[in-house]
């Protein structure tokens, strides 16, 4: 997926009208995927509250499935981006997603530069007080470094996600007292699966530290660095893919190189964007016999976000045993 595009086309007035009218319509559905319990307006009146259930809106599915699992039946997550063809970083918000995030308890997104769209909304949404949890934030990572090699891509680190379950669990808290043991329970439970992936990654760090992989976006770079692999493809290629920027051929030539003397064991490959100069390095890597792992930037359907990431740490770890 391409990379800080601009969204000066968000039509945020237009998104504080479709709020105001909507509002008097409970039958107005957001854009974007449901999980949980009812969105229909609970008899309390409370505008974050839905069928008695707090309303959560998250930028995306990653984020709308952990908000499942730490609020349960007790929550009613939209998820605005719902569809691995849909890009944060072009998205246009709509009104619709505005009519969600005016009603919602807690807003959920990544940060860093990666869901803009939801900052914009919160700029100028009528209901201001709904809790914030931002990933980017929240994981204490720098995200403005002199060099600009922030990576927005915080859902491959379970450091940063297990840190927003607690937050999420703790907004939750004080927005529903009664549910503070639920939610509590939920996040621990979440906590400890995270646990056990952590301890896959240390597992697999054990045995293949310091082995060199590839990659075409550095989507999963937080989960290959904490398994200590060596990223040896040029920075300007992986930039430049990100960026849906032309790669200098010479550029594609030293990112392509290492698979011919198995410098790399393992290309870890964004399936979510194609092209000429990725479809090139895709090719020398079956040519020359190195496994290829492929990952997303997006929750794949039907999956849960632990499950995907079980499933990605078991292809990692078969394309290094080989």
């Amino acid at each position: 997926m391409h990379a800080r595009r601009s969204l000066l086309g968000v039509a945020l007035a237009g998104f504080l009208v479709a709020a105001a009218s909507g509002c008097a319509a409970d039958t107005a559905t957001a854009d974007g995927a449901q999980v949980g319990s009812s969105s229909s307006q609970g008899s309390s009146g409370q505008p974050g509250v839905a069928g008695g259930s707090l309303r959560i809106v998250a930028s995306t599915s990653v984020y709308g499935d952990i908000a499942e699992s730490i609020g349960g039946d007790r929550v009613s997550v939209t998820s605005i981006i719902d569809n691995p063809d849909k890009d944060p970083h072009e998205y246009q918000a709509t009104g619709q997603n505005a009519l969600a995030l005016s009603k919602a308890s807690i807003v959920i997104e990544n940060g860093g530069g990666y869901d803009d769209f939801i900052d914009s909304m919160l700029s100028t949404a009528k209901k201001p007080g709904a809790i914030v949890v931002n990933a980017a934030t929240i994981s204490g990572y720098d995200q403005h470094p002199a060099d600009g090699s922030f990576n927005e891509h915080l859902w491959y680190d379970f450091a940063t996600v297990s840190k927003v379950a607690d937050e999420l669990a703790g907004a939750l808290t004080t927005e529903d007292p009664r549910g503070a043991a639920f939610y509590q329970a939920n996040a621990l439970d979440f906590s400890q699966k995270l646990d056990a992936l952590t301890a896959r990654e240390k597992q697999l760090q054990s045995l293949y530290a310091g082995t060199g992989v590839a990659i075409t976006e550095p989507v999963a770079l937080y989960l290959l660095d904490a398994v200590g692999l060596v990223d040896k493809t040029p920075a300007k290629f992986s930039e430049a893919v990100e960026n849906g920027t032309d790669v200098a051929p010479d550029v594609l030539s030293q990112t392509i190189a290492p698979f011919a003397d198995h410098r790399v064991a393992a290309l870890v490959y964004n399936s979510q964007t194609t092209g000429a100069q990725t479809d090139a390095v895709l090719g020398a890597a079956h040519a020359a016999s190195v496994p290829v792992v492929a990952v997303t930037e997006s929750l794949p359907a039907g999956q849960s976000y632990l499950g995907w990431m079980t499933d990605n740490l078991a292809a990692l770890g078969a394309a290094l045993s080989q």
